[in-house]
Protein backbone atom coordinates (compact mmCIF):
# COMPACT_ATOMS: atom_id res chain seq x y z
CA UNK A 1 0.00 0.00 0.00
CA UNK A 2 1.22 3.54 -0.79
CA UNK A 3 1.38 5.90 2.17
CA UNK A 4 1.37 9.65 1.54
CA UNK A 5 1.18 12.76 3.72
CA UNK A 6 -2.48 13.57 4.17
CA UNK A 7 -5.20 15.25 6.19
CA UNK A 8 -7.62 13.05 8.13
CA UNK A 9 -11.33 12.67 7.45
CA UNK A 10 -13.75 13.43 10.29
CA UNK A 11 -16.71 12.20 8.20
CA UNK A 12 -17.11 9.03 10.34
CA UNK A 13 -18.06 11.40 13.17
CA UNK A 14 -20.16 13.97 11.25
CA UNK A 15 -20.18 15.11 7.59
CA UNK A 16 -19.69 18.80 8.48
CA UNK A 17 -20.53 21.77 10.69
CA UNK A 18 -23.94 22.36 9.07
CA UNK A 19 -24.93 18.71 8.60
CA UNK A 20 -28.32 17.46 9.83
CA UNK A 21 -26.45 14.61 11.55
CA UNK A 22 -24.59 17.08 13.76
CA UNK A 23 -27.78 18.91 14.76
CA UNK A 24 -29.50 15.55 15.34
CA UNK A 25 -26.76 14.67 17.85
CA UNK A 26 -27.68 17.71 19.96
CA UNK A 27 -31.36 16.77 19.70
CA UNK A 28 -30.71 13.12 20.56
CA UNK A 29 -28.72 14.00 23.68
CA UNK A 30 -31.49 16.42 24.74
CA UNK A 31 -34.05 13.62 24.34
CA UNK A 32 -31.91 11.06 26.18
CA UNK A 33 -31.16 13.43 29.07
CA UNK A 34 -34.84 14.34 29.47
CA UNK A 35 -35.59 10.63 29.73
CA UNK A 36 -32.67 10.06 32.14
CA UNK A 37 -33.93 12.81 34.46
CA UNK A 38 -36.99 10.62 35.01
CA UNK A 39 -34.96 8.00 36.92
CA UNK A 40 -34.16 10.39 39.79
CA UNK A 41 -37.15 9.13 41.80
CA UNK A 42 -36.12 5.49 41.32
CA UNK A 43 -32.70 5.91 42.96
CA UNK A 44 -33.12 4.14 46.29
CA UNK A 45 -30.65 1.99 48.28
CA UNK A 46 -32.67 -1.15 47.49
CA UNK A 47 -32.89 -0.45 43.74
CA UNK A 48 -33.07 -3.71 41.78
CA UNK A 49 -30.00 -4.85 39.88
CA UNK A 50 -32.03 -4.86 36.63
CA UNK A 51 -33.10 -1.24 37.08
CA UNK A 52 -29.56 -0.20 38.00
CA UNK A 53 -28.03 -1.81 34.90
CA UNK A 54 -30.71 -0.19 32.73
CA UNK A 55 -29.71 3.23 34.15
CA UNK A 56 -26.01 2.51 33.51
CA UNK A 57 -26.69 1.51 29.91
CA UNK A 58 -28.72 4.69 29.34
CA UNK A 59 -25.91 6.79 30.83
CA UNK A 60 -23.36 5.10 28.57
CA UNK A 61 -25.50 5.68 25.48
CA UNK A 62 -25.61 9.43 26.15
CA UNK A 63 -21.87 9.45 26.84
CA UNK A 64 -21.25 7.81 23.45
CA UNK A 65 -23.05 10.59 21.56
CA UNK A 66 -21.44 13.26 23.76
CA UNK A 67 -17.96 11.82 23.06
CA UNK A 68 -18.59 12.00 19.31
CA UNK A 69 -19.79 15.60 19.52
CA UNK A 70 -16.91 16.71 21.74
CA UNK A 71 -14.37 14.91 19.57
CA UNK A 72 -15.66 16.32 16.30
CA UNK A 73 -15.40 19.85 17.71
CA UNK A 74 -11.97 19.25 19.28
CA UNK A 75 -10.44 17.50 16.27
CA UNK A 76 -11.78 20.18 13.90
CA UNK A 77 -10.18 22.87 16.07
CA UNK A 78 -6.76 21.13 16.24
CA UNK A 79 -6.76 20.66 12.45
CA UNK A 80 -7.12 24.44 12.08
CA UNK A 81 -6.93 26.53 15.26
CA UNK A 82 -7.76 29.67 13.26
CA UNK A 83 -11.03 28.27 11.84
CA UNK A 84 -13.83 30.44 13.27
CA UNK A 85 -16.49 27.79 12.60
CA UNK A 86 -14.46 25.23 14.59
CA UNK A 87 -13.94 27.71 17.43
CA UNK A 88 -17.64 28.52 17.50
CA UNK A 89 -18.64 24.84 17.50
CA UNK A 90 -16.18 24.03 20.27
CA UNK A 91 -17.63 26.78 22.48
CA UNK A 92 -21.18 25.61 21.75
CA UNK A 93 -20.36 21.97 22.53
CA UNK A 94 -18.56 22.81 25.78
CA UNK A 95 -21.51 24.90 27.00
CA UNK A 96 -24.07 22.28 25.93
CA UNK A 97 -22.22 19.36 27.55
CA UNK A 98 -21.69 21.29 30.80
CA UNK A 99 -25.47 21.76 30.97
CA UNK A 100 -25.97 18.06 30.22
CA UNK A 101 -23.55 17.15 32.99
CA UNK A 102 -25.48 19.34 35.40
CA UNK A 103 -28.80 17.73 34.51
CA UNK A 104 -27.42 14.21 35.03
CA UNK A 105 -25.27 15.04 38.04
CA UNK A 106 -27.83 13.68 40.48
CA UNK A 107 -26.88 10.09 39.58
CA UNK A 108 -23.16 10.29 40.46
CA UNK A 109 -23.99 12.22 43.65
CA UNK A 110 -26.49 9.54 44.70
CA UNK A 111 -23.95 6.83 43.87
CA UNK A 112 -21.19 8.39 45.98
CA UNK A 113 -23.55 8.77 48.97
CA UNK A 114 -24.82 5.17 48.83
CA UNK A 115 -23.73 3.03 51.79
CA UNK A 116 -20.87 0.58 51.22
CA UNK A 117 -23.00 -2.58 51.42
CA UNK A 118 -25.47 -1.50 48.73
CA UNK A 119 -22.69 -0.09 46.56
CA UNK A 120 -20.83 -3.40 46.78
CA UNK A 121 -24.02 -5.34 45.90
CA UNK A 122 -24.51 -3.25 42.75
CA UNK A 123 -20.82 -3.23 41.75
CA UNK A 124 -20.73 -7.03 41.97
CA UNK A 125 -23.32 -7.33 39.19
CA UNK A 126 -22.19 -4.39 37.06
CA UNK A 127 -19.67 -6.24 34.89
CA UNK A 128 -17.41 -3.88 32.98
CA UNK A 129 -18.91 -0.83 34.70
CA UNK A 130 -17.50 -2.01 38.05
CA UNK A 131 -14.20 -0.11 38.11
CA UNK A 132 -15.83 3.06 36.74
CA UNK A 133 -18.32 2.94 39.61
CA UNK A 134 -15.59 2.13 42.13
CA UNK A 135 -13.45 5.07 40.92
CA UNK A 136 -16.40 7.47 41.23
CA UNK A 137 -16.68 6.64 44.92
CA UNK A 138 -13.02 7.55 45.49
CA UNK A 139 -14.09 11.17 45.00
CA UNK A 140 -16.72 11.05 47.76
CA UNK A 141 -14.58 13.09 50.25
CA UNK A 142 -14.03 15.76 47.58
CA UNK A 143 -17.59 16.03 46.22
CA UNK A 144 -19.72 19.12 46.79
CA UNK A 145 -23.49 19.52 47.00
CA UNK A 146 -25.51 19.29 43.78
CA UNK A 147 -26.00 23.10 43.42
CA UNK A 148 -22.27 23.67 44.06
CA UNK A 149 -21.23 21.01 41.52
CA UNK A 150 -23.50 22.63 38.94
CA UNK A 151 -21.91 26.02 39.51
CA UNK A 152 -18.41 24.48 39.12
CA UNK A 153 -19.39 22.82 35.83
CA UNK A 154 -20.73 26.06 34.38
CA UNK A 155 -17.76 28.04 35.72
CA UNK A 156 -15.34 25.64 33.97
CA UNK A 157 -16.81 26.44 30.53
CA UNK A 158 -16.07 30.15 30.78
CA UNK A 159 -13.07 29.64 33.07
CA UNK A 160 -10.28 27.08 32.46
CA UNK A 161 -11.78 25.62 29.25
CA UNK A 162 -12.12 29.08 27.68
CA UNK A 163 -8.63 29.99 28.90
CA UNK A 164 -7.16 26.85 27.29
CA UNK A 165 -8.90 27.56 23.97
CA UNK A 166 -7.56 31.11 24.09
CA UNK A 167 -4.02 29.87 24.85
CA UNK A 168 -4.20 27.49 21.86
CA UNK A 169 -5.62 30.16 19.55
CA UNK A 170 -2.91 32.67 20.54
CA UNK A 171 0.09 30.33 20.42
CA UNK A 172 -0.92 28.44 17.26
CA UNK A 173 -1.21 31.65 15.26
CA UNK A 174 2.43 32.55 15.99
CA UNK A 175 4.61 32.89 12.90
CA UNK A 176 8.31 32.27 13.49
CA UNK A 177 10.93 33.93 11.28
CA UNK A 178 14.32 32.35 10.94
CA UNK A 179 17.25 32.73 8.61
CA UNK A 180 18.10 29.49 6.80
CA UNK A 181 20.66 29.28 3.98
CA UNK A 182 20.80 33.08 3.69
CA UNK A 183 17.05 33.63 3.41
CA UNK A 184 14.48 34.49 6.08
CA UNK A 185 11.73 31.88 6.24
CA UNK A 186 8.31 31.97 7.91
CA UNK A 187 7.80 28.76 9.87
CA UNK A 188 5.14 27.01 11.93
CA UNK A 189 6.23 25.94 15.41
CA UNK A 190 6.59 22.31 14.26
CA UNK A 191 8.84 23.39 11.38
CA UNK A 192 10.85 25.59 13.75
CA UNK A 193 11.30 22.66 16.16
CA UNK A 194 12.81 20.48 13.45
CA UNK A 195 15.90 22.73 13.30
CA UNK A 196 16.95 21.92 16.87
CA UNK A 197 17.85 18.41 15.70
CA UNK A 198 20.05 19.65 12.85
CA UNK A 199 23.83 19.28 12.67
CA UNK A 200 24.45 23.04 12.20
CA UNK A 201 24.93 24.70 15.63
CA UNK A 202 23.74 28.10 14.44
CA UNK A 203 20.42 26.64 13.18
CA UNK A 204 19.84 24.90 16.52
CA UNK A 205 20.50 28.14 18.39
CA UNK A 206 18.30 30.22 16.08
CA UNK A 207 15.43 27.73 16.44
CA UNK A 208 15.36 28.09 20.23
CA UNK A 209 16.10 31.83 20.20
CA UNK A 210 13.22 32.56 17.84
CA UNK A 211 10.74 30.40 19.76
CA UNK A 212 11.74 31.94 23.10
CA UNK A 213 11.73 35.46 21.60
CA UNK A 214 8.15 35.09 20.36
CA UNK A 215 6.86 33.42 23.53
CA UNK A 216 8.95 35.80 25.67
CA UNK A 217 7.30 38.82 24.00
CA UNK A 218 3.91 37.49 25.10
CA UNK A 219 5.17 36.12 28.43
CA UNK A 220 3.42 38.81 30.54
CA UNK A 221 0.08 37.76 28.98
CA UNK A 222 0.75 33.99 28.83
CA UNK A 223 2.17 34.10 32.35
CA UNK A 224 -0.92 35.86 33.63
CA UNK A 225 -3.07 33.21 31.95
CA UNK A 226 -1.05 30.58 33.81
CA UNK A 227 -1.48 32.38 37.13
CA UNK A 228 -5.25 32.46 36.53
CA UNK A 229 -5.23 28.73 35.69
CA UNK A 230 -3.35 27.96 38.90
CA UNK A 231 -5.69 30.07 41.04
CA UNK A 232 -8.71 28.38 39.48
CA UNK A 233 -7.16 24.95 40.19
CA UNK A 234 -6.51 25.99 43.80
CA UNK A 235 -9.98 27.46 44.32
CA UNK A 236 -11.72 24.34 43.06
CA UNK A 237 -9.46 21.56 44.31
CA UNK A 238 -8.01 22.91 47.55
CA UNK A 239 -10.58 25.45 48.81
CA UNK A 240 -13.76 23.70 47.67
CA UNK A 241 -12.85 20.02 47.31
CA UNK A 242 -10.35 19.87 50.18
CA UNK A 243 -7.52 18.01 48.46
CA UNK A 244 -4.35 18.22 50.55
CA UNK A 245 -2.19 19.43 47.64
CA UNK A 246 -2.66 20.59 44.03
CA UNK A 247 -1.02 17.43 42.62
CA UNK A 248 -3.20 15.16 44.80
CA UNK A 249 -6.22 16.10 42.67
CA UNK A 250 -4.46 14.78 39.54
CA UNK A 251 -3.20 11.69 41.38
CA UNK A 252 -6.73 10.73 42.42
CA UNK A 253 -8.11 11.22 38.90
CA UNK A 254 -5.28 8.91 37.74
CA UNK A 255 -6.04 6.58 40.69
CA UNK A 256 -2.34 6.51 41.53
CA UNK A 257 -1.29 6.81 45.20
CA UNK A 258 0.46 10.05 46.22
CA UNK A 259 3.19 7.81 47.65
CA UNK A 260 3.94 6.32 44.21
CA UNK A 261 4.15 9.75 42.50
CA UNK A 262 6.38 11.11 45.28
CA UNK A 263 8.65 8.08 44.91
CA UNK A 264 8.88 8.60 41.13
CA UNK A 265 9.68 12.33 41.35
CA UNK A 266 12.18 11.93 44.21
CA UNK A 267 14.06 9.17 42.37
CA UNK A 268 14.06 11.23 39.16
CA UNK A 269 15.50 14.24 40.98
CA UNK A 270 18.30 12.12 42.46
CA UNK A 271 19.16 10.65 39.06
CA UNK A 272 19.47 13.91 37.11
CA UNK A 273 23.25 13.35 37.41
CA UNK A 274 23.05 10.43 34.93
CA UNK A 275 21.96 12.88 32.24
CA UNK A 276 24.47 15.49 33.35
CA UNK A 277 27.14 12.85 32.75
CA UNK A 278 25.57 12.06 29.40
CA UNK A 279 25.58 15.71 28.24
CA UNK A 280 29.27 16.02 29.12
CA UNK A 281 29.95 12.86 27.08
CA UNK A 282 27.85 14.09 24.17
CA UNK A 283 29.85 17.33 24.00
CA UNK A 284 32.89 15.27 22.91
CA UNK A 285 30.93 13.67 20.06
CA UNK A 286 29.48 16.98 18.94
CA UNK A 287 33.03 18.39 19.01
CA UNK A 288 32.71 21.12 21.66
CA UNK A 289 34.13 21.58 25.15
CA UNK A 290 30.68 22.08 26.59
CA UNK A 291 27.17 21.78 25.15
CA UNK A 292 24.88 24.78 25.12
CA UNK A 293 21.23 24.20 26.05
CA UNK A 294 20.58 24.66 22.32
CA UNK A 295 22.65 21.53 21.60
CA UNK A 296 21.10 18.81 23.75
CA UNK A 297 19.32 17.19 20.77
CA UNK A 298 22.22 17.72 18.35
CA UNK A 299 22.86 14.69 16.13
CA UNK A 300 26.19 12.92 16.52
CA UNK A 301 26.08 11.45 13.00
CA UNK A 302 27.70 13.43 10.22
CA UNK A 303 24.91 12.70 7.76
CA UNK A 304 21.34 13.89 8.23
CA UNK A 305 19.25 10.92 7.20
CA UNK A 306 15.66 11.61 6.14
CA UNK A 307 12.92 9.05 5.62
CA UNK A 308 10.13 9.34 3.06
CA UNK A 309 6.73 9.06 4.73
CA UNK A 310 5.99 5.78 2.93
CA UNK A 311 9.29 4.32 4.22
CA UNK A 312 8.49 5.53 7.74
CA UNK A 313 5.00 4.02 7.72
CA UNK A 314 6.30 0.66 6.49
CA UNK A 315 9.12 0.61 9.06
CA UNK A 316 6.69 1.28 11.92
CA UNK A 317 4.18 -1.32 10.74
CA UNK A 318 6.93 -3.92 10.24
CA UNK A 319 8.35 -3.31 13.73
CA UNK A 320 4.88 -3.79 15.26
CA UNK A 321 4.31 -6.89 13.14
CA UNK A 322 7.61 -8.42 14.27
CA UNK A 323 6.32 -8.35 17.86
CA UNK A 324 2.82 -9.55 16.98
CA UNK A 325 1.08 -9.40 13.56
CA UNK A 326 -2.12 -8.30 15.31
CA UNK A 327 -0.46 -5.02 16.39
CA UNK A 328 0.45 -4.19 12.77
CA UNK A 329 -3.10 -4.99 11.65
CA UNK A 330 -4.54 -2.61 14.25
CA UNK A 331 -2.14 0.20 13.30
CA UNK A 332 -2.96 -0.39 9.62
CA UNK A 333 -6.59 0.53 10.35
CA UNK A 334 -5.51 4.11 11.16
CA UNK A 335 -4.13 4.44 7.61
CA UNK A 336 -6.88 2.47 5.87
CA UNK A 337 -9.68 4.50 7.48
CA UNK A 338 -8.01 7.88 6.89
CA UNK A 339 -7.67 8.68 10.59
CA UNK A 340 -4.15 10.17 10.28
CA UNK A 341 -3.36 13.87 9.79
CA UNK A 342 0.35 13.92 8.94
CA UNK A 343 0.97 17.01 6.79
CA UNK A 344 2.34 20.42 7.87
CA UNK A 345 -0.15 23.31 7.61
CA UNK A 346 -0.42 26.82 8.98
CA UNK A 347 -2.94 26.94 11.81
CA UNK A 348 -2.69 23.20 12.48
CA UNK A 349 -1.80 22.36 16.06
CA UNK A 350 1.87 21.52 16.54
CA UNK A 351 3.18 18.34 18.13
CA UNK A 352 1.39 15.01 17.98
CA UNK A 353 -1.45 13.14 19.69
CA UNK A 354 -3.84 10.21 19.46
CA UNK A 355 -7.53 10.87 20.17
CA UNK A 356 -9.73 7.89 21.05
CA UNK A 357 -13.46 8.60 20.73
CA UNK A 358 -15.32 5.33 21.35
CA UNK A 359 -14.21 1.75 22.02
CA UNK A 360 -15.55 0.58 18.65
CA UNK A 361 -14.06 3.45 16.61
CA UNK A 362 -10.52 3.54 15.23
CA UNK A 363 -8.76 6.50 16.90
CA UNK A 364 -7.62 9.68 15.13
CA UNK A 365 -3.88 10.45 15.09
CA UNK A 366 -2.17 13.80 14.45
CA UNK A 367 1.54 14.20 13.63
CA UNK A 368 3.53 16.91 11.84
CA UNK A 369 5.80 14.74 9.70
CA UNK A 370 9.03 16.16 8.22
CA UNK A 371 11.12 13.04 7.65
CA UNK A 372 13.61 12.79 10.52
CA UNK A 373 14.23 9.63 12.54
CA UNK A 374 12.67 11.46 15.49
CA UNK A 375 9.43 11.94 13.54
CA UNK A 376 9.43 8.28 12.50
CA UNK A 377 9.61 7.50 16.24
CA UNK A 378 6.74 9.94 16.91
CA UNK A 379 4.64 8.11 14.33
CA UNK A 380 5.38 4.82 16.13
CA UNK A 381 4.56 6.48 19.47
CA UNK A 382 1.14 7.80 18.42
CA UNK A 383 0.18 4.60 16.58
CA UNK A 384 1.14 2.78 19.79
CA UNK A 385 -1.50 4.86 21.59
CA UNK A 386 -4.04 3.88 18.93
CA UNK A 387 -3.19 0.17 19.31
CA UNK A 388 -3.58 0.46 23.10
CA UNK A 389 -7.06 1.91 22.63
CA UNK A 390 -8.10 -0.71 20.06
CA UNK A 391 -6.87 -3.59 22.23
CA UNK A 392 -9.24 -2.32 24.95
CA UNK A 393 -12.21 -2.04 22.56
CA UNK A 394 -14.11 -4.83 24.36
CA UNK A 395 -14.60 -2.56 27.38
CA UNK A 396 -17.36 -0.01 27.94
CA UNK A 397 -17.19 3.64 26.92
CA UNK A 398 -16.43 4.37 30.59
CA UNK A 399 -13.55 1.90 30.93
CA UNK A 400 -11.72 1.49 27.60
CA UNK A 401 -9.58 4.63 28.09
CA UNK A 402 -6.35 3.88 29.94
CA UNK A 403 -5.48 6.09 32.90
CA UNK A 404 -2.81 8.73 32.15
CA UNK A 405 0.14 6.92 33.82
CA UNK A 406 -0.50 3.73 31.82
CA UNK A 407 -1.43 5.62 28.66
CA UNK A 408 2.23 5.94 27.63
CA UNK A 409 2.93 2.18 27.86
CA UNK A 410 2.11 1.02 24.32
CA UNK A 411 3.37 4.23 22.72
CA UNK A 412 6.79 4.12 24.36
CA UNK A 413 7.09 0.36 23.88
CA UNK A 414 6.30 0.96 20.18
CA UNK A 415 9.17 3.44 19.93
CA UNK A 416 11.57 0.95 21.49
CA UNK A 417 10.53 -1.77 19.03
CA UNK A 418 11.16 0.67 16.17
CA UNK A 419 14.59 1.57 17.60
CA UNK A 420 15.52 -2.12 17.70
CA UNK A 421 14.51 -2.43 14.05
CA UNK A 422 16.53 0.64 13.05
CA UNK A 423 19.62 -0.67 14.87
CA UNK A 424 19.25 -4.13 13.34
CA UNK A 425 19.01 -2.80 9.76
CA UNK A 426 21.36 0.19 9.81
CA UNK A 427 24.85 -0.52 8.41
CA UNK A 428 26.30 3.01 8.71
CA UNK A 429 28.12 3.07 12.08
CA UNK A 430 27.70 6.84 12.49
CA UNK A 431 23.92 6.53 11.99
CA UNK A 432 23.82 3.57 14.44
CA UNK A 433 25.65 5.70 17.00
CA UNK A 434 23.17 8.50 16.37
CA UNK A 435 20.27 6.10 17.09
CA UNK A 436 21.85 5.09 20.42
CA UNK A 437 22.37 8.73 21.36
CA UNK A 438 18.81 9.51 20.29
CA UNK A 439 17.57 6.89 22.77
CA UNK A 440 19.23 8.85 25.56
CA UNK A 441 17.98 12.17 24.16
CA UNK A 442 14.43 10.79 24.16
CA UNK A 443 14.83 9.37 27.66
CA UNK A 444 15.93 12.82 28.83
CA UNK A 445 12.96 14.49 27.11
CA UNK A 446 10.46 11.97 28.47
CA UNK A 447 11.76 11.31 31.98
CA UNK A 448 13.94 14.04 33.48
CA UNK A 449 12.50 16.98 31.53
CA UNK A 450 8.91 15.96 32.35
CA UNK A 451 9.73 15.17 36.00
CA UNK A 452 11.31 18.60 36.43
CA UNK A 453 8.26 20.19 34.77
CA UNK A 454 6.15 18.48 37.46
CA UNK A 455 8.53 19.72 40.17
CA UNK A 456 8.25 23.24 38.73
CA UNK A 457 4.44 22.97 38.68
CA UNK A 458 4.43 22.01 42.37
CA UNK A 459 6.58 25.05 43.17
CA UNK A 460 4.68 27.40 40.82
CA UNK A 461 1.30 26.50 42.35
CA UNK A 462 2.70 27.45 45.78
CA UNK A 463 4.30 30.66 44.48
CA UNK A 464 1.19 31.94 42.67
CA UNK A 465 -0.79 31.71 45.91
CA UNK A 466 1.87 33.89 47.52
CA UNK A 467 1.28 36.44 44.74
CA UNK A 468 4.49 35.73 42.80
CA UNK A 469 4.87 37.81 39.65
CA UNK A 470 5.41 36.34 36.20
CA UNK A 471 9.06 37.40 36.43
CA UNK A 472 9.43 35.55 39.75
CA UNK A 473 7.92 32.40 38.21
CA UNK A 474 10.41 32.73 35.33
CA UNK A 475 13.29 33.04 37.82
CA UNK A 476 12.06 29.91 39.66
CA UNK A 477 11.88 28.02 36.36
CA UNK A 478 15.44 29.07 35.54
CA UNK A 479 16.61 27.72 38.94
CA UNK A 480 14.77 24.49 38.14
CA UNK A 481 16.78 24.24 34.89
CA UNK A 482 20.06 24.92 36.74
CA UNK A 483 19.37 22.05 39.16
CA UNK A 484 18.38 19.79 36.27
CA UNK A 485 21.55 20.42 34.22
CA UNK A 486 24.12 21.20 36.93
CA UNK A 487 27.43 22.15 35.31
CA UNK A 488 26.86 19.87 32.29
CA UNK A 489 26.01 22.65 29.82
CA UNK A 490 25.73 26.39 29.24
CA UNK A 491 22.27 27.77 29.93
CA UNK A 492 21.33 31.10 28.37
CA UNK A 493 19.01 33.54 30.09
CA UNK A 494 16.14 33.40 27.56
CA UNK A 495 15.27 29.84 28.69
CA UNK A 496 13.57 31.37 31.71
CA UNK A 497 10.53 31.83 29.38
CA UNK A 498 10.39 28.20 28.22
CA UNK A 499 7.62 27.31 30.70
CA UNK A 500 5.03 29.57 29.01
CA UNK A 501 5.43 27.45 25.85
CA UNK A 502 4.44 24.17 27.57
CA UNK A 503 0.72 23.59 26.80
CA UNK A 504 0.31 20.68 29.24
CA UNK A 505 0.88 22.80 32.34
CA UNK A 506 -2.02 25.01 31.24
CA UNK A 507 -4.40 22.41 29.87
CA UNK A 508 -3.89 19.46 32.21
CA UNK A 509 -2.00 20.46 35.37
CA UNK A 510 0.41 17.74 36.59
CA UNK A 511 -0.20 15.61 33.48
CA UNK A 512 3.51 15.58 32.71
CA UNK A 513 4.66 12.99 35.26
CA UNK A 514 2.65 10.42 33.29
CA UNK A 515 5.38 10.53 30.61
CA UNK A 516 8.12 9.71 33.11
CA UNK A 517 5.91 7.04 34.70
CA UNK A 518 5.26 5.44 31.31
CA UNK A 519 8.88 5.54 30.09
CA UNK A 520 10.36 4.04 33.28
CA UNK A 521 7.62 1.40 33.32
CA UNK A 522 8.42 0.50 29.71
CA UNK A 523 12.14 0.16 30.50
CA UNK A 524 11.17 -2.44 33.09
CA UNK A 525 8.78 -4.22 30.71
CA UNK A 526 11.27 -4.12 27.84
CA UNK A 527 13.95 -5.71 30.02
CA UNK A 528 11.47 -8.49 30.80
CA UNK A 529 10.70 -8.89 27.09
CA UNK A 530 14.41 -9.22 26.25
CA UNK A 531 14.89 -11.79 29.02
CA UNK A 532 11.72 -13.85 28.43
CA UNK A 533 10.92 -13.52 24.73
CA UNK A 534 7.63 -15.10 23.63
CA UNK A 535 6.42 -15.88 27.15
CA UNK A 536 6.38 -12.15 27.97
CA UNK A 537 3.97 -11.19 25.17
CA UNK A 538 0.66 -12.42 26.67
CA UNK A 539 1.39 -10.55 29.92
CA UNK A 540 2.16 -7.33 28.04
CA UNK A 541 -0.96 -7.61 25.87
CA UNK A 542 -3.05 -8.21 29.02
CA UNK A 543 -1.79 -4.90 30.46
CA UNK A 544 -2.84 -3.08 27.28
CA UNK A 545 -6.16 -4.91 26.93
CA UNK A 546 -7.14 -3.87 30.45
CA UNK A 547 -7.55 -0.28 29.22
CA UNK A 548 -9.00 1.67 32.15
CA UNK A 549 -11.01 -1.24 33.58
CA UNK A 550 -8.87 -1.57 36.73
CA UNK A 551 -6.71 0.62 38.96
CA UNK A 552 -3.20 1.12 37.50
CA UNK A 553 -1.69 -0.23 40.71
CA UNK A 554 -3.67 -3.47 40.33
CA UNK A 555 -2.99 -3.86 36.58
CA UNK A 556 0.75 -3.48 37.23
CA UNK A 557 0.68 -5.44 40.48
CA UNK A 558 -0.69 -8.42 38.53
CA UNK A 559 2.41 -8.06 36.29
CA UNK A 560 4.69 -8.14 39.38
CA UNK A 561 5.37 -4.38 39.57
CA UNK A 562 5.19 -2.35 42.81
CA UNK A 563 4.82 1.34 41.87
CA UNK A 564 5.19 2.53 45.49
CA UNK A 565 8.69 1.10 45.76
CA UNK A 566 11.50 3.58 44.92
CA UNK A 567 13.60 0.53 43.90
CA UNK A 568 11.24 -0.10 40.97
CA UNK A 569 11.74 3.45 39.65
CA UNK A 570 15.48 3.25 40.30
CA UNK A 571 15.56 0.13 38.11
CA UNK A 572 14.59 2.25 35.10
CA UNK A 573 17.40 4.71 35.84
CA UNK A 574 19.84 1.80 36.21
CA UNK A 575 18.99 0.85 32.60
CA UNK A 576 19.83 4.43 31.55
CA UNK A 577 23.03 4.40 33.58
CA UNK A 578 23.99 1.22 31.68
CA UNK A 579 23.25 2.93 28.35
CA UNK A 580 25.53 5.85 29.26
CA UNK A 581 28.29 3.40 30.27
CA UNK A 582 27.86 1.67 26.90
CA UNK A 583 28.22 5.01 25.10
CA UNK A 584 31.25 5.95 27.22
CA UNK A 585 33.05 2.85 25.87
CA UNK A 586 32.50 3.81 22.21
CA UNK A 587 35.47 5.42 20.46
CA UNK A 588 34.96 9.14 19.80
CA UNK A 589 35.29 10.12 16.15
Amino acid sequence: MAYTLSKWSLAPLYPGYDSPELQNAFDLIEEQVTSFEGVRGKLKPDISTEQFLEIMRASEETTRVANKLYSFAGLSFTADTQDQAALSLQARVQQFLAEVENRTLFFSLWWKELDDADAKRLMNISGDYRYYLYALRLFKPHTLSEPEEKVVNLKNVTGPEALNTLYDAITNRYVFKMEVDGETRELTESELYSYRYRAEPELRARSYQEQLRVYGNDAPILGQMYQTRVRDWHNENIVLRKFNSPIAARNLSNDVPDEAVDALLNVARRNARIFQRYFKLKAKYVGVDKLRRYDIYAPVARSRKLYEFETAANMVLESFGAFDPMLAELAQRVFDQNRLDSEIRKGKRGGAFCWSVLPDMTPWVLVNYQGTAREVATLAHELGHAIHSMLASHHSTFTFHSSLPLAETASTFGEMMLTDKLLAEETDESVRRDILFKQMDDAYATIIRQSFFALFEKQAHEMVLKNASVDELAAAYFENLKEQFGDSLELSDEFKWEWVSIPHIYQTPFYVYAYAFGQLLVFSLYQQFKAEGESFKPRYLRILSAGGSEAPEKILGDAGINIRDPKFWQGGFDVLDGLVKQLEKLPVG
